[in-house]
């Protein structure tokens, strides 16, 4: 099938002239493959994170170790999604220049440990996602094997309400899988 403007047109998400290499919050959602359930499960209201579950927590909270540039807020690991609130806090390079998601340059070891040159949201989240994969098809001794949907979700965070509003829902996110669109008793 040849591409067809009208057909494979992709809306993006994004806001519009939003540099997403500066500094600020940021609500991400992170969808499994086929949003199988892979990380765990809900009882009684709580997530009871698997091995798999505990390779995403793991490398969530890892992610300010490799890119000094981040802070965490809360985050939730749920059965086949993950929700997580992170503040890009700025460029830490001599060169004042802000490295983009797309580039090829390489990567710089610092103290034995590679870190990322690239500040904005979706490299973080690549590289996350890019982490998980390799430890989760390792474990199930299935390598090449997709973990996560392709893309994500974002949103900005403009200010403190919005803030407030998302660390509600991700805190209650367990409680509402019952009634959750990604819970697959509901599809």
């Amino acid at each position: 099938m040849s591409f067809n403007s009208n057909i494979h047109h992709r809306h993006s998400i994004r806001l519009k002239d939003y540099d997403y290499t500066q500094a600020g919050a940021y609500f991400v959602t992170i969808c499994a493959w086929q949003r199988e359930c892979l990380f765990g499960d809900i009882v009684d209201g709580e997530m009871r994170l698997n091995a798999l579950g505990q390779v995403v927590l793991n490398e969530w909270n890892r992610t300010p170790q490799i890119r000094v540039q981040v802070s965490l807020d809360v985050s939730v690991v749920m059965p086949n999604h993950f929700h997580g609130i992170i503040a890009i806090n700025g460029s830490t390079f001599d060169s004042g220049n802000v490295v983009g998601a797309y580039c090829n340059t390489p990567l710089p070891i610092v103290h034995n440990q590679l870190r990322s040159p690239s500040q904005t949201i979706g490299a973080i989240v690549r590289g996350f996602k890019s982490a998980i994969t390799t430890q989760i098809n390792v474990i199930r001794q299935n390598p090449g094997s997709p973990v996560w949907q392709r893309n994500y979700f974002e949103r900005v965070i403009r200010n403190d309400a919005e803030l407030g509003r998302a660390r509600e829902y991700i805190i209650n996110n367990p409680l509402k899988w019952e009634l959750d669109k990604e819970n697959p008793a509901n599809v």
